[in-house]
C-alpha cells in the first residue's frame, strides 16, 4: 500500500466490538501501518466521513443511503446479521405490544437501529411509544421508560448479562426483522468517498483487499480473536466467538435485498428515496 505518510488513507475504525475482527486481522496482514486510522463511534465516523475528514470509513445505513450520491460502497463488506445480531436489542419491562404510548429510552444516536426498531414497533407489533435519547445506562434508563433500545457493546451486556439479571425481556432487533421479512439486515457499509475514489482508484481497492483480508484472517482465527478480546472486555472466550460468528460481515445480493426492502419502507421518511441507488466498487 502507500508507503509515504502523506499519502495514507484516512480510514475510520468503529470502536464497538462487532467491528474487531474487521481490523484485528490487518496487523496480521502487515497492512495496519498504511492506514491512518480514527477510531470513534459509528455515529461521529459516518459524519466524518460525509464532511470530507476521512477518505473510507465504515458508515451506517441509514447516513449511507443518505449520502448515497457521494459514496461507493464496498462489495462485501458490511456489518449486520441474517437472524439475531446479539448486540442491537429492544430491552423491555413488558410485552411489546403493550408499549402503545409508553415512554422508550433511545441509548444511542445511531439512526440505523432507532430507524430499525420505530419500523418494527411500529408496523410489526403495531404500538406507537414516545421516544426520548439518554446515555446508554440501562439501569437509569428502566427507572424512567418503559423499554430502551439498546446497540454495541452496552446491547450485548443487556443481552447477556443485564437484562436477565433484572427480569427483562431482551427482543434482538436482527431477529425481529428476519421473522418480519425473510432477509438478513446490514447496520452498516464501509464506502469510500467517490471523489477520493476518482482521485486514487488503486489505494481504494487496496484498502478494500486489506479489510476483506483482515476479515478473512480473523474468522479463520476466530477462537484467538476471542482469547485476546476477551482479556479486557466483560465477556467469556465463547461468547465472543459465538457473538463473532453470529454477526454477517457480507455484503452481496441477498444483503442488498434487505437495505432494498428497508429502504422502500422507510425511505420517504428518513430522508432519502424509497428507491435509492446503492454503488458498489468494482472489483
Amino acid at each position: 500500500m502507500a508507503d509515504h505518510r502523506r499519502s495514507r488513507p484516512r480510514v475510520g475504525h468503529i470502536q464497538f466490538l462487532n467491528c474487531l475482527p474487521l481490523y484485528w486481522g490487518l496487523a496480521r496482514t502487515g497492512t495496519l501501518l498504511d492506514l491512518d486510522l480514527t477510531k470513534d463511534t459509528p455515529e461521529k465516523l459516518s459524519e466524518q466521513l460525509i464532511r470530507g475528514e476521512l477518505d473510507i470509513a465504515p458508515v451506517t445505513l441509514v447516513e449511507f443511503l443518505r449520502a448515497a450520491d457521494d459514496l461507493v460502497a464496498f462489495p462485501d463488506l458490511a456489518v449486520g446479521c441474517d437472524g439475531p445480531v446479539m448486540s442491537c436489542v429492544i430491552v423491555s419491562q413488558k410485552p411489546l405490544d403493550q408499549l402503545d404510548g409508553a415512554r422508550i429510552a433511545l441509548g444511542s444516536t445511531s439512526r440505523t437501529s432507532v430507524r430499525l426498531a420505530q419500523l418494527l414497533l411500529a408496523e410489526k407489533v403495531g404500538v406507537r411509544p414516545e421516544y426520548y435519547t439518554c446515555p446508554p445506562d440501562l439501569g437509569l434508563m428502566m427507572q424512567e421508560a418503559d423499554a430502551a433500545v439498546l446497540i454495541g457493546d452496552a446491547a450485548l451486556r443487556a443481552n447477556l448479562h443485564d437484562g436477565p439479571r433484572l427480569g427483562l425481556e431482551v427482543h434482538d432487533l436482527g431477529e425481529m426483522w428476519k421473522e418480519w421479512t425473510g432477509l438478513p439486515f446490514v447496520f452498516a457499509v464501509w464506502a469510500a468517498r467517490r471523489d477520493y475514489l476518482e482521485r486514487e482508484p488503486v489505494m481504494v481497492r487496496r484498502v478494500h483487499e486489506a479489510f476483506l483480508a483482515s476479515r478473512d484472517v480473523s474468522l479463520e482465527e476466530v477462537a484467538k480473536v476471542a482469547e485476546q478480546a476477551a482479556r479486557w472486555e466483560n465477556f467469556d472466550e465463547p461468547v465472543l466467538e459465538r457473538y463473532f460468528t453470529t454477526l454477517d460481515f457480507r455484503f452481496g445480493a441477498e444483503q442488498l435485498c434487505g437495505v432494498a426492502e428497508f429502504a422502500r419502507r422507510v425511505g420517504p421518511t428518513t430522508g432519502f428515496p424509497a428507491d435509492v441507488r446503492v454503488e458498489l466498487l468494482d472489483a
